[in-house]
């Protein structure tokens, strides 16, 4: 069993997102689709997409993270999130994957999602 490799200083906690492909603002706008159904904000607003990569081939894969590690639909949240990419026009595969490092924090949401909040 190794141990896994230390972080490079300087290494992004969070990996940049494919921001220049066509496919992106579609991606981001599906995403807005998703909603916690506890909190009246879109997960994207909420700041729990941390990264959407999207290969040349139109693979999709997004890293998310849910406000607590206890949500009680941490199980169903990356299928809805799939879900809502997959019908995209050129879209050749979604993957979804849920990580909770870094954990989420208030100061990941979008001023939009604060003003709905009531926080701004």
């Amino acid at each position: 069993m190794t141990d896994a490799s230390p972080k490079l200083e300087g290494t992004p906690l969070i990996t940049p997102s494919s921001t220049d492909h066509p496919l992106y603002d579609q991606v981001v706008e599906a995403c807005r689709s998703v909603y916690d159904p506890e909190i009246p904000v879109n997960i994207y607003d909420l700041g729990l997409i941390y990264t959407i990569d999207i290969s040349p081939e139109n693979a999709v894969n997004v890293t998310m993270t849910l406000t607590a590690p206890g949500c009680p639909v941490a199980g169903e949240m990356p299928g809805w999130v799939a879900e809502a990419i997959e019908p995209l026009a050129g879209v050749k595969h979604v993957d979804v994957d849920m990580v909770f490092e870094p954990p989420w924090g208030m100061d990941m949401m979008s001023d939009e999602a604060r003003l709905e909040l009531g926080f701004m």
